[in-house]
C-alpha cells in the first residue's frame, strides 16, 4: 500500500485503516503480534510518532492491545469488531448519503436499487 500524502485523510488514519484491512484479509490473526511503530515507520517512510498514532487508534477501539515490553497484539475478536463498526458506521453513513443524493436528483427507490444491482462488486473494487 502507498499512503496518500497529499490527501485530506491524516496519515495516521490511513495507517490504522491499512492495519484493519490487513486483519480483515487474514494477514494478522487473533493474538498475533502486529508491526511496531518503528516497523511501520520504516515500511511507509514516515515518522514513528505518526505510526504510533495509527496504532493507538486501534488500541483505543480495542482492535489491538498492548503487552508491556512485547508490543501490540490483535484482540481475539478484532475481525468481527472491525466488520461491525464498518457496517454500522461507515456503510450506514455512505448509504444515507446516497439516498439523500438520490432524493435531490429525483431518483426513485426502484431506480436506485437497480443502479446498486448493476454494480459488479469485482469491478467496483478496482
Amino acid at each position: 500500500m502507498t499512503l496518500n500524502l497529499d490527501g485530506t485523510k491524516p496519515i495516521y488514519v490511513q495507517i490504522s485503516e491499512w492495519l484493519e484491512n490487513e486483519i480483515l484479509n487474514g494477514n494478522f490473526e487473533s493474538e498475533q503480534k502486529i508491526y511496531s511503530q518503528y516497523q511501520l515507520a520504516e515500511i511507509f517512510n514516515i515518522n514513528p510518532a505518526t505510526a504510533a498514532k495509527g496504532l493507538n487508534i486501534l488500541a483505543d477501539e480495542e482492535i489491538l492491545y498492548k503487552k508491556r515490553g512485547l508490543g501490540m497484539f490483535v484482540v481475539g475478536n478484532a475481525k468481527e469488531r472491525i466488520l461491525n463498526r464498518r457496517k454500522n458506521q461507515t456503510l450506514a453513513r455512505l448509504v444515507t448519503e446516497i439516498v439523500l443524493e438520490a432524493e435531490r436528483l429525483c431518483v426513485s427507490r426502484d431506480e436506485l436499487i437497480e443502479m446498486i444491482n448493476t454494480v459488479n462488486i469485482g469491478e467496483a473494487e478496482e
